[in-house]
């Protein structure tokens, strides 16, 4: 049986038998596919529909559900609650009698509007439940056409007219085309809207340094989120964090920006920055890795036991990474099993377990793996203490264990491991190595120009020689205005070798393990890195942010 969380939406339709296993499963494999959350699966399937969503959220919540008409809105509880109020959070007074004002809301478990109508009003506030497109046609019917009113973002970096055409459009559709142009045009690495209590902070970021484009009230921001949540494809925000891809067309090109959101006190934190696609090969020789790299990796991949570690913040190409690794591994005959929905997607297929959000059910469901005898056990996130020293623990009981680790650079990954040897979570003797990787973006060829970084970009690569030259791109046809061709992988691959783990049981900081890996030798990432720099392929932004943070 699929697994909902207590009070979900899939929860609530299932009490009120709305929806039967099959559906939710449908739904599931729709939200797989699509990205969309669970309502929006179920509607664009057509297993619901929205009235079928709200009667049960008022069923369950014993609130009433609605179908709104003019004639039902008394003028003087309209009166109580400012129009601005009433669009923010879409919602509609009812009747106010003594101290009691009733209103229909459409999220009858927000608690800010309730908390906020309470304060305007001064009174106990009772709730019914009603679709939202009849509460936007009551409150143009009652307080006048939102015409009348402006979205209120307010920037010198636009002009008059565009910042007219961009606060007429109280749906924020406007203020996302002209922002999502602005990055294209000032070559931003990032724009991101962060709230600030009753106003939101836009800001751009571009060479390292972030600095203010603009600012924009409060009072119609959900209804701005919600445009980029439906731009890419996710109109609920249930969700504590979640990442998509927006399709623009710029000057008839198609260019894709990443959106990332996270939930946050007065909305939601949102950073877009400009999409370039980047695929892990299915196989290790078209990785391009450097010799001594790749002979790394393939010796990794010749173990028998032991705990091989996959480091990464993005979990898609963590994931790829560890398919690699199965790949090259000789797997015939052996039992296989994937704890997690990422690892496990090349040409080789293994049964795949669920694996827990919350930590200590993870470490569980780790251990309860080894029941079913596994020669190679994969595990996509064992990044927490728990999940950790269980991955550990079924190492040393002569396991094969590759664990995803959710941290960013091999410095952070030799710190965590040190940490964790202190902690006494794992014994390092039973660590075969670890694999660390970051993304880089690669210039496009047909419109990189010379460009010359200010004093902090300098300052921030801090080399001791500086190419003859230093690039930046300004986008073209070719590239699709996005001004990089591709994305590399830096990628460290280090053994854990008996001397090297006799230096990491002695070391006290990474420094030791740094300094014993430069006297052997080793190249990892940051010299990589800095060769793309000095040969003009990366920019100075793109080196401090892929290598140097």
């Amino acid at each position: 049986m699929s697994e909902q969380k207590k009070g979900s939406l899939g929860e609530i339709l299932s009490a009120c038998n709305i929806i039967n296993e099959d559906d939710i499963t449908a739904a599931l494999e729709e939200q797989g596919r699509s990205g969309a959350r669970i309502g929006e699966a179920l509607i664009t399937l057509g297993i619901v529909t929205q009235e079928d969503i709200d009667w049960a959220l008022s069923n369950q919540l014993d609130l009433p559900y609605i179908r709104l008409k003019v004639d039902m809105i008394d003028p003087d509880a309209v009166r109580l609650v400012p129009a601005a109020l009433a669009r923010k959070f879409n919602l509609i007074p009812l009747i106010k009698a003594g101290n009691e004002l009733n209103i229909a809301i459409s999220d009858p478990l927000n608690s800010a509007a309730i908390t906020a109508v309470e304060r305007e009003t001064g009174c106990q506030i009772n709730v019914s439940v009603a679709l939202i497109r009849e509460i936007r046609e009551m409150i143009d019917a009652c307080y006048g056409s939102s015409e009348q009113e402006r979205l209120g973002f307010t920037s010198s970096a636009f002009s008059d007219n565009v910042l007219d055409a961009i606060n007429s459009d109280l749906s924020g559709g406007k203020l996302l085309d002209y922002l999502l142009v602005f990055i294209l045009q000032n070559r931003l690495s990032s724009l991101s809207l962060q709230p600030m209590g009753e106003s939101v902070a836009i800001s751009g970021r571009r060479g390292g340094i972030s600095r203010p484009v603009g600012s924009l009230v409060g009072t119609y921001y959900p209804d701005v989120t919600l445009k980029i949540r439906k731009n890419i494809g996710s109109s609920t925000h249930s969700e504590p964090s979640s990442n998509g891809l927006l399709k623009f067309s710029y000057r008839s090109h198609p260019i894709i920006f990443q959106i990332s959101s996270m939930a946050g006190y007065g909305g939601e934190y949102i950073t877009i920055r400009p999409h370039v696609s980047s695929t892990v090969p299915d196989r290790l020789a078209e990785l391009h890795l450097p010799p001594h790299h790749e002979s790394n990796f393939l010796r990794l991949a010749c173990a028998q036991h032991g705990i091989t570690f996959f480091a990464s913040r993005n979990t898609q190409e963590r994931d790829r990474f560890i398919d690699l690794m199965l790949e090259e591994m000789d797997t015939t005959g052996k039992n296989v099993i994937i704890l997690g929905e990422g690892p496990g997607r090349s040409n080789k297929h293994f049964p795949r377990v669920i694996l827990p959000r919350d930590e200590a059910e993870r470490a569980a469901t780790i251990m309860n793996a080894l029941d079913h005898a596994p020669d190679i056990l994969v595990i996509e996130d064992a990044t927490e203490g728990m999940p950790f020293t269980a991955a550990c623990r079924a190492a040393m009981r002569g396991k094969l264990i590759l664990a995803g680790l959710e941290t960013r650079g091999t410095r952070n990954v030799l710190r965590q491991l040190l940490l964790y040897q202190q902690q006494n979570y794992f014994l390092p003797v039973f660590v075969n190595g670890l694999i660390s990787f970051k993304g880089i973006q690669l210039f496009c060829p047909e419109c990189r120009t010379e460009y010359v970084p200010p004093a902090e970009e300098l300052a921030a690569m801090n080399l001791h020689n500086q190419p003859a030259s230093f690039y930046s791109t300004t986008g073209c046809d070719a590239c699709g205005h996005s001004g990089f061709s591709k994305r590399k992988f830096l990628t460290d691959v280090i053994i854990f070798s008996d001397e090297f783990l006799r230096i990491f049981e002695q070391s006290s900081d990474v420094a030791a393990l740094e300094k014993y890996l430069e006297m052997s030798g080793y190249h990892g990432l940051e010299d990589e890195g800095l060769r793309l720099l000095m040969a003009g392929d990366v920019s100075p932004e793109e080196y401090i942010a892929s290598v140097v943070l």
